[in-house]
């Protein structure tokens, strides 16, 4: 059984906060972005590691989070 990271250990120095069009929505740092898309080649060119493929995973989910809230709060503000 491998072990998970858990998707809130990236909080808060991997969260920012910004206003896009009226609303405020939740999105990553560039650093935690730029860790993304570096995981994201490794995984493309076959060389991630467990631990690293355990990040992607956290990194992940954080992502639909993210984007799971953002949308709860766009379809509010439309409403």
């Amino acid at each position: 059984m491998s072990k998970s990271l858990e998707p809130s250990s990236f909080l808060p120095k991997g969260m920012r906060i910004q206003q896009i069009n009226h609303l405020t929505l939740f999105k990553f740092t560039d650093e935690l972005g730029d860790r993304l898309q570096t995981l994201l080649d490794k995984k493309k060119a076959d060389t991630l590691t467990t631990t690293e493929n355990l990040e992607l995973e956290a990194i992940g989910e954080l992502d639909e989070i993210f984007s799971y809230i953002n949308a709860a709060i766009a379809s509010v503000r439309c409403s």
